[in-house]
């Protein structure tokens, strides 16, 4: 097992809205740790302290959180689960840890991240992701930072299903259809010129159906 990354946090006595306010103008991010066992604890971190982290670790490896509680050191593993920031400042205002046990397989959301350049960019086509995240299952500290799908072997309407994807040794993904999770499709203005030839067709088909109607009415009076 690799090194975990280390993040140290205060435990956090006060809570609401003004008592967080007061700790964002302290350069501090206010933050709950929780688990499937229903522990929770409020705690407060440094924001450049945690940025330096964030950027290393991001949502897919386990950081060991370390913080002090009653004159011990507490160090439990868990996944940066979810990051609220200010919606217009470069700030962080808020921070999930989710706890995880490190001898059980858990369930995440990973990035899709496309490889290569297909065949069929010679002729225009463009790369179409359908899926931007894969929910795989595995070991937390096996997460991968992300799914990499390889698309060289991609022409003009080929698709890549998640059952041509190798994934990570020792994950796996619940599949209950072979959906499509890369595609290369035609250049942007062939779809256009072959959508407008389509519309055409339907609304001369529609003309034709309405002449015959109006015929046929002629006729019986």
């Amino acid at each position: 097992m690799s090194e975990l990354v280390n993040l140290k946090l205060e435990l956090r006595e006060r809570k609401g809205k003004e008592a967080c306010k007061k700790l964002r103008a302290s350069d501090y991010i206010p933050a709950v740790f929780y688990n499937p066992e229903g522990l929770n604890i409020s705690l407060k971190v440094r924001e450049g302290l945690f940025h330096k982290v964030w950027l290393k670790a991001g949502s897919t490896s386990v950081v060991e959180l370390e913080y002090d509680q009653d004159s011990k050191t507490v160090k439990i593993p868990a996944l940066i689960w979810s990051v609220d920031r200010h919606p217009y400042k470069t700030k962080y205002t808020h921070i999930d840890f989710y706890g995880v046990d490190l001898t059980k397989e858990i369930t995440v959301s990973v990035p899709v991240e496309v490889k290569g350049t297909p065949k069929g960019a010679e002729d225009g086509g463009v790369i179409e992701i359908y899926r931007q995240t894969l929910d795989l299952t595995c070991l937390p500290i096996n997460i991968p930072h992300h799914i990499v799908v390889d698309v060289t072997s991609l022409e003009i309407g080929d698709n890549i299903n998640i059952e041509d994807i190798k994934l990570p040794s020792g994950a796996k993904i619940d599949i209950e259809e072979n959906f499509a999770v890369v595609g290369l499709m035609p250049p942007y203005q062939e779809k256009t010129e072959i959508e407008a030839e389509e519309g055409e067709e339907v609304e001369d088909a529609g003309e034709g159906e309405a002449t015959s109607e109006e015929g046929g009415d002629s006729g019986e009076k």
